[in-house]
């Protein structure tokens, strides 16, 4: 795109410095990546614990980290439905080196987040243990990407109500009996039939991703009077469900809407805080503080500003709630949906 600054680039990145805001505070990301797309032209190609440790060095009290699934180091052979092993223990590796204690205080994958088709039914119990298999310490669920939409622009990731499907409820039952979790990624529109997912298996720990997938760009772009009510009506049916958290962030992907990817300067966090208070508020307000989980969604929202940016702005809009619910969005919500021993 011409007359856009290269995605998150890092001295680019650098041009925005700030002073790191109540550097004590605990943290647990619960919304990362790691791969290494070598041979595919998207930013940040390589997303490994070195890029990770440097951007969490930053300067906030960052515990450990949750890495979720994004189909990379698949096994080449193989099973087809096995093959996402290969990812589970490629990230087991980055986390023992983490462990060790040689890139610094933190649990990088403190927990992980695999991939396992639920289409298979009651069969993908033998995905889940070949998962857990791969990593007994740190293997909590599986992310299913959900996304479908009927605009020909919008890419779909998902058949058309796929969460409606039963073979795919019957293998969420499988999850849910082994104590597993469901991290889950729709379009907003599809908040509704989250819902009745969710009501389906109401044994199932389900988290949201990036606020329920609000859409602003392409046919949902410059129709915030329409898509933002539809948007608050669908985030209220999702959260009257127990069993549903959500995770706050993800904004900084270009199909949010927001043009902070495209400026010469990277945005400051009381700015950055001010654009998001509006969409993350409303998440806290239904779901309460305690369902509810701050991400940084690196690196794909690294293209629009630093980790220390993004976490000060995220101090800066949570200052008005008590030191409880700061403590759960921030850190303790995420550990105890994980599981996670720091």
């Amino acid at each position: 795109m011409e007359g856009i600054m290269p995605y998150g680039d890092l001295e680019w990145l650098a041009l925005t410095q700030e002073e790191t805001i109540e550097p004590d505070l605990p943290i647990c990301d619960p919304h990362h990546h790691f791969w290494d797309y070598r041979s595919i032209r998207i930013p940040y190609q390589r997303y490994l614990l070195h890029e990770l440790i440097a951007d969490i060095s930053s300067g906030h009290n960052v515990k450990s980290t949750v890495f979720i699934e994004t189909t990379a180091m698949y096994k080449l052979d193989g099973p087809m439905e096995l093959r996402s092993v290969g990812e589970v223990e490629f990230v087991q590796g980055l986390a023992a080196a983490s462990a060790s204690g040689l890139y610094g205080d933190y649990k990088a994958a403190a927990a992980i987040i695999g991939k396992a088709d639920l289409n298979l039914g009651d069969k993908v119990e033998v995905v889940l243990d070949a998962l857990q298999a791969a990593s007994p310490n740190r293997f909590r669920g599986i992310r299913y990407a959900c996304g479908w939409d009927s605009h020909p622009e919008v890419e779909n990731r998902a058949k058309k109500e796929q969460l409606l499907d039963p073979k795919f409820q019957q293998g969420a039952k499988i999850l849910a009996k082994k104590g597993l979790t469901l991290d889950n990624t729709v379009y907003f529109p599809q908040l509704p039939e989250l819902a009745a997912f969710a009501n389906a298996v109401p044994d199932l720990t389900i988290v949201s991703n990036h606020i329920g997938g609000l859409l602003r760009v392409g046919p949902y772009g410059h129709r915030d009077d329409e898509v933002i009510p539809e948007w608050k009506r669908n985030i209220d049916t999702l959260a009257e469900c127990p069993n549903v958290y959500m995770k706050l962030g993800g904004l900084g992907q270009p199909r949010y809407g927001f043009d902070w990817y495209t400026r010469e300067q990277p945005i400051d966090s009381i700015s950055l805080a001010e654009d998001l208070a509006p969409l993350l508020e409303y998440c806290i307000e239904k779901f309460g503080p305690e369902r509810c989980m701050f991400e940084c969604n690196f690196p794909p929202d690294k293209v629009s500003y630093s980790f220390n940016v993004l976490y000060n702005a995220f101090k800066i809009l949570s200052k008005s709630y008590s030191k409880s619910e700061r403590a759960a969005m921030f850190h303790d919500t995420a550990v105890t949906v994980y599981n996670i021993n720091e």
